[in-house]
């Protein structure tokens, strides 16, 4: 199936083009943290410099053969000031200073979140969002819930993790290093030299843990994904669970997947846990030769003990931290790759459903529908509908019965265009449908479906879901079209009731005639009924058929179903058999035939009389 999503279609080299274009497009809010962090470090150096400064001022009071101290920016004190009052301007320019650089901190972390949370999250969230609702049935047939939910949501987020977490701390760390690096070579070249000897071997350790994590962390995601479909499936069918008393075996598939996850997770943590150990001992193996050597020089007095070795000291420890931020690149690195990947695939997935170019105008169409040679295939080899041709004149209700996986969804289906027929064509109004812009032509078109949907909102909210603008007393008619008002009106709060998920908190009727009434709310020409009746009882079926009666009048009409008695209401019938149209006519005429639907009304008819049916 050509619009199935297959993870790793993307290069590594095509998914970083994407990630760098994505964080151009927000570059102003990339170029105020990187201003930001800029002057962080500029006011982290000035505080050091001024800290080594002050220890040399203090060191030369005690000894007046010591070094001088050299003052950062050439600020020195007045001749005329007092040894109390020098330290009290360098304590109190200091404590200025880590009061600026905490402010600049606070705000470099209020913009992260502005421009990423706020913008890029919330824009691919909705794009990648967007996409899925462009997406044909047979997608959506193809893909697993969880694995569009962890798309959207975890996926989404880890995205950002390459502008906040690798390519803006990428150039954090390169600025930071190089201008350690040139301080500290200043300070003496050789003593850069010997603490620097274990980089080589940092590097060497880096390179190996990001291509364990490339791997690690795609698995990750898999068993994300499997573990989230678990927990939707087993959610949704919680009655099922219970009702075959498994839930001990269910726990127990739960508990695997979490091993699985937990195995994986190990794995990666005993690599990541392993590597700042490591570059910890090589960072302090780089202190050690410091003390050693720089402490030489000193005694020696080739080297300054404050603004020398003290400061050496702070930008060597401020080095090994940019080099233990590494470890964290590496990491989201792979993070943001592996997600980057996943959303991308999911983002170049053309939509196999779309609009002409130069879509044909509608206005309100009058809903003449013909198959003409229509063909139908899922993917496989077999054909899911054979030679399909039939004309339904306007205004005409048209009954669709079969057993089941006879084609009958498939066929109304195919009228919406939520799949596209394989071969042959669909004509509305004398026109293919895939001549008229697709939004248009499904506004055309109201629907039912065999089981039906019901959002987590009132009950009003959900008649007028097709129609957002109608009136009250329009839902109210509906409803009482759809024999819904009786029980909607004798509930807590009216139309206002709001609904559980899936409408959980009513009975199958109940949500079906909710369907109905939003179905006939849009008023549309061609109406589409999926097996309406199925839910429910007797009664209730009577009274919504002649409330169908009025609704039809003047609308195209297909009414798939089992039952004979709401067969025959209609104006002619199809009859599928294996995907084929094994019958037409009218009731009258079908049941002066042999075939299926002379044999199904004859089986509901001995049901009916209690008969036994061997």
């Amino acid at each position: 199936m050509k619009n199935v999503i297959k993870e790793g279609n993307l290069s590594q080299a095509k998914i970083l083009r994407r990630l760098f274009a994505l964080a151009w497009r927000y570059r102003a809010g990339c170029a105020k943290a990187l201003l930001l962090q800029a002057l962080i470090l500029c006011v982290t150096l000035w505080g050091l410099a001024l800290t080594g400064a002050g220890i040399d001022f203090i060191r030369k009071q005690l000894d007046a053969s010591a070094k001088a101290p050299v003052w950062p920016l050439g600020l020195n004190p007045p001749p005329d000031w007092g040894f109390v009052q020098v330290l009290f301007a360098i304590s109190a320019f200091i404590l200025s200073m880590a009061v600026l650089k905490s402010l600049l901190s606070y705000s470099y972390s209020i913009t992260m979140v502005k421009f990423l949370q706020r913008g890029l999250v919330v824009d691919i969230r909705s794009k990648v969002y967007d996409r899925l609702q462009e997406m044909s049935f047979r997608f959506f047939d193809s893909q697993s819930s969880g694995t569009l939910i962890n798309r959207v949501t975890s996926d989404v987020q880890a995205l950002r993790l390459f502008i906040d977490g690798v390519l803006i701390q990428c150039v954090i760390i390169s600025v930071s290093l190089a201008v350690y690096m040139t301080y500290m070579v200043s300070i003496n070249p050789k003593l850069t030299l010997a603490c620097m000897a274990t980089i080589p071997i940092i590097c060497a350790l880096s390179l190996g843990v990001s291509l364990f994590l490339r791997k690690a962390y795609r698995k990750g995601r898999e068993l994300a994904d499997a573990m989230i479909l678990l927990l939707c499936e087993r959610v949704q069918g919680i009655h099922v669970v219970k009702g075959f008393a498994r839930e001990e075996e269910e726990l127990k598939l739960l508990e695997e997947g979490n091993d699985k996850m937990r195995d994986q997770k190990l794995s990666m943590i005993k690599i990541l846990t392993a590597f700042p150990p490591a570059v910890e001992l090589c960072t302090q193996t780089g202190v050690a030769i410091l003390l050693a050597y720089g402490g030489y020089l000193v005694v020696g007095n080739e080297l300054a003990l404050g603004t020398g070795l003290i400061v050496f000291l702070g930008l060597l420890q401020r080095f090994s931290g940019q080099v233990h931020a590494v470890t964290g690149i590496i990491d989201n690195v792979q993070q943001s790759i592996t997600a980057a990947g996943r959303v991308f695939d999911l983002l170049e997935t053309k939509a196999e459903i779309v609009s002409p170019p130069n879509p044909i105008k509608i206005g309100r169409m009058r809903g003449e529908v013909e198959f003409k040679n229509v063909f139908f295939t899922h993917g496989g080899e077999s054909h899911a509908l054979s030679d399909i041709s039939f004309v339904a004149k306007t205004g005409q209700t048209v009954g669709v019965l079969g057993s089941t996986g006879s084609g009958k969804s498939t066929l109304l289906s195919l009228i919406p265009r939520f799949y596209d027929v394989s071969s042959g064509a669909v004509l509305l109004d004398g026109e293919d449908l895939r001549n008229y812009d697709l939004i248009d032509l499904r506004r055309q078109v109201g629907i039912v479906f065999q089981e039906s949907f019901l959002f987590s909102n009132t009950i009003a909210a959900n008649i007028s879901f097709g129609k957002p603008d109608a009136t009250m007393e329009q839902i109210v008619e509906a409803a009482k079209t759809a024999c819904a008002d009786e029980f909607i009106v004798k509930m807590s709060n009216g139309y206002s009731t709001v609904i559980g998920e899936s409408g959980i908190d009513l009975s199958g009727g109940q949500r079906q005639r909710l369907a109905l009434a939003r179905a006939i709310l849009s008023n549309p020409p061609i109406l589409l009924l999926d097996d309406p009746m199925a839910a429910l009882d007797s009664q209730t079926e009577k009274e919504i058929l002649e409330g169908l009666e009025g609704a039809v009048k003047g609308r195209t009409t297909f009414l798939v179903s089992h039952r004979i008695n709401v067969l025959k209401r209609t104006d002619f019938i199809i009859v599928l058999h294996d995907g084929r149209i094994a019958q037409t006519g009218t009731h009258a005429e079908l049941m002066g035939q042999k075939g299926h639907y002379r044999r199904a009304a004859r089986i509901q008819t001995e049901i009916v009389v209690g008969k036994v049916i061997a």
